[in-house]
């Protein structure tokens, strides 16, 4: 897509959403009226922005579709009385249902997100948003014209960081941005992601070829249906985990553009068990003439992982670790606490946890429901960060530096 049809997509939808252009299947709401959603996928972070949304005001949990029993009953116990589908198509024939929590593997979420769109859903879809271009453009092909309202779950834009650091971040405080450094780091093996397979994991309770989707088939493995992160084959590991975060904060408050080139190199040094790596650095050149970084690694927690990013201008520069953002001018000196911050040696990783993030970006996603306002990460967003975040893992996959072709919406 070029620059020009991507804005006139955006504008195209905020007036659709301005105008509640609503499938017949969906019903229009007051601005109090209680909003009744589904949940597909209900595995940890599924079960995480099921609190979440059971905390936002006048909402209704009324369906969880998982491919696996377990996880229905697990779902059944936050919220009692749901019903339970192991057919996702079950909830999204439900008419009353006004919107729908995606929480499902990566190489899903198109699977998931272009019928529930078709169904005259809104949809909170769980980061990163496709996993490839190929599914990125059928989402968006679903989505043009439908009015339904979509918020992917990159929750760091409805923080407070966000905020302060949009008061700083300003072209007077930091002139030209040259580079934008960012790390997130955890001491895991594994990144934290294993998990045991519990003893009714098989094919009697799973089912296993709607798992599989698109993907490459396999025989039935336990494996590869709990630790799914593991695997090229469903996940993009920890650069569509975590990286997409960073990404589309940054993103989103210096509107930046899907980069022209990515090279990322990554290896696995001490986590045999995953296909994806465990230390990792990625480079954007950036169409705005700027260098965007990311690193991550598995091995050591200095860094922390709750944002720690820089960005440098020619007249200052913006420091983010987690919650705090700062301002320095050009010629100042950072002490080293401040530049760098650490992770307390004992802290667990935050897989797929809550956080308070999570709960404001929820809540936003039920007000543009009912307002039908846009919300704070609206699909072109999650759009442009998925693309940010595919071509690092084409780059690694394929051992060289990847281009946007921006015409054909494809990774060169």
């Amino acid at each position: 897509m070029s620059e020009t049809t991507r804005r006139a997509f955006i504008k195209q939808t905020a007036l659709t959403a301005a105008a509640v252009l609503v499938s017949p299947s969906a019903r229009v709401l007051g601005a109090n009226e209680r909003v009744r959603f589904g949940l597909i996928g209900a595995g940890g972070r599924g079960k995480q922005i099921l609190k979440a949304a059971l905390r936002s005001p006048n909402t209704q949990a009324v369906a969880v579709a998982d491919v696996y029993s377990r996880r229905i009953e697990e779902a059944k116990g936050i919220a009692p009385g749901v019903q339970g589908f192991a057919d996702f198509r079950r909830l999204l024939d439900d008419k009353t249902i006004d919107a729908v929590l995606i929480a499902t593997p990566q190489h899903q979420h198109a699977l998931h997100f272009v019928p529930a769109i078709q169904a005259g859903k809104d949809v909170y879809q769980e980061k990163t948003m496709a996993f490839n271009p190929d599914h990125a453009r059928r989402m968006r092909r679903a989505l043009e014209g439908s009015g339904r309202i979509v918020q992917v779950g990159i929750q760091s834009v409805s923080g407070a960081a966000y905020d302060r650091a949009r008061e700083l971040a300003t072209p007077d405080r930091l002139g030209d941005i040259t580079a934008i450094h960012t790390r997130h780091c955890r001491n895991a093996k594994d990144g934290g992601w294993g998990r045991p397979v519990p003893p009714d994991c098989n094919l009697q309770n799973v089912a296993w070829k709607d798992f599989e989707g698109e993907a490459a088939p396999h025989t039935f493995d336990p494996q590869r249906f709990i630790n799914w992160r593991f695997f090229w084959d469903y996940s993009g590991g920890n650069v569509f985990e975590n990286m997409v975060h960073q990404v589309g904060f940054w993103y989103k408050l210096l509107n930046l553009n899907i980069p022209r080139s990515v090279t990322m190199a990554g290896y696995n040094y001490s986590s045999p068990e995953m296909e994806v790596p465990d230390t990792m650095d990625v480079s954007m050149d950036q169409p705005e003439n700027l260098l965007f970084t990311w690193y991550s690694g598995f091995g050591n927690n200095f860094y922390g992982e709750d944002g720690n990013d820089l960005v440098l201008g020619k007249k200052g520069t913006v420091m983010r670790i987690g919650e705090k953002v700062s301002y320095m001018a050009q010629g100042g000196r950072a002490a080293r606490s401040t530049e760098t911050g650490s992770a307390p040696a004992t802290a667990e990783p935050d897989i797929v946890g809550g956080s308070i993030d999570t709960d404001v970006h929820m809540r936003n996603f039920f007000e543009c429901v009912r307002t039908r306002n846009v919300p704070n990460c609206p699909f072109e967003l999650g759009f442009r960060s998925a693309i940010a975040c595919q071509m690092a893992i084409a780059s690694l996959r394929q051992g060289r530096t990847v281009h946007w072709d921006a015409e054909r919406e494809e990774i060169v």
